[in-house]
């Protein structure tokens, strides 16, 4: 059971990035899917989620700018991330609970000003 996420970079503030979060050893179609972020210093925090029906939630900083989808046929999740801000920059984290929590690697955004 593995995640593997993957797009991450260094992009100016305004740009765009898309993460994806490729599952092996389970089918992703049967469970709700998480990004989370961690910038240096802070807690682990959730971003955004996609349940099994494809229903999404956001958090309030990136409500409006960022989009989760999921492609069960691919087994894979990702993160379209528009109007990136400095603030945004952290590791990314891709996530689900089998129950057990599965953790993706992680990939870095960094933006610039």
């Amino acid at each position: 059971v593995q995640l593997q996420a993957s797009g991450g970079g260094l992009v100016q503030a305004g740009g765009s990035l898309r993460l994806s979060c490729a599952a092996s050893g389970f089918m992703i179609r049967y469970y709700t899917m998480k990004w989370y972020r961690q910038a240096p210093g802070k807690q682990r925090e959730s971003v955004a989620t996609i349940s099994s029906g494809s229903s999404t939630d956001y958090s309030d900083s990136v409500k409006g700018r960022f989009t989760i989808s999921r492609d069960n046929a691919r087994n894979a999740v990702y993160l379209q991330m528009n109007s990136l801000d400095p603030e945004d920059t952290a590791v990314y984290y891709c996530n689900t609970k089998l129950p057990r929590d599965v953790w993706g690697q992680g990939t870095q955004v960094t933006v610039s000003s």
